[in-house]
């Protein structure tokens, strides 16, 4: 949602890790494309902010670069949880000199073994040089074989269109990323046409 934190009932344990992405992501739109061929990464985010069904902000940041702006992580859930998350994985990709696997699997075992981090309701998708990933509090780190990723409310739209473009290879991931998003955004409610690409390259 990344504005607000949502309701939850039972954690990732009880309804596995596709209700739990329903639960923790249900409004916002993230996309995440990474391509060997332009030895590039791109993640592509809208802006808008809700609140129930009440838009509050329609620029907000959901996309940051860390490791010196080697790693790109975007993020999907309440936005206090997501930054939270966000400090954790920096201090990991520092501890395990910017390896974004290792350092994944090290911020999933804390989420997951720390008390008060378990409750946190967010979900990452990273890219780098090594690779791409989503990261969830259900404990998985899962890497696409399409070398693309897209959450959220209008992630699945974004996804498709995403996909689409890439199959037919005359654009380039940059190009790919706001053509999906504006395709998205004109589908899901929860996701606007203020879109932010941020893009990594090596």
């Amino acid at each position: 949602m990344c504005g607000v934190p949502l309701g939850r009932d039972c954690g990732p344990e009880e309804k596995g890790l596709d209700s739990f992405l329903m639960l923790t992501v249900k409004s916002t739109t993230i996309l995440a494309i990474r391509s060997e061929t332009e030895r590039r990464g791109v993640i592509a985010s809208d802006g808008q902010a809700t609140l129930d069904t009440t838009v509050i902000k329609s620029n907000t940041k959901k996309v940051y670069r860390l490791y010196d702006g080697r790693v790109l992580t975007g993020f999907a859930g309440a936005t206090s949880d997501c930054l939270s998350l966000l400090d954790k994985f920096e201090g990991k990709l520092k501890k395990y000199d910017g390896r974004l696997r290792r350092s994944a699997v090290e911020l999933t075992k804390e989420w997951r073994g720390d008390q008060f981090l378990r409750d946190l309701e967010a979900v990452l998708v990273t890219v780098s040089e090594e690779g791409i990933l989503m990261i969830s509090g259900a404990g998985d780190v899962l890497e696409p074989d399409e070398g693309v990723i897209g959450i959220g409310s209008g992630g699945a739209y974004a996804l498709a269109a995403a996909r689409a473009f890439l199959s037919v290879g005359s654009l380039g991931v940059v190009e790919i990323a706001r053509r999906a998003l504006g395709i998205a955004g004109a589908i899901d409610i929860y996701t606007n046409q203020e879109t932010s690409v941020e893009e990594v390259s090596w």
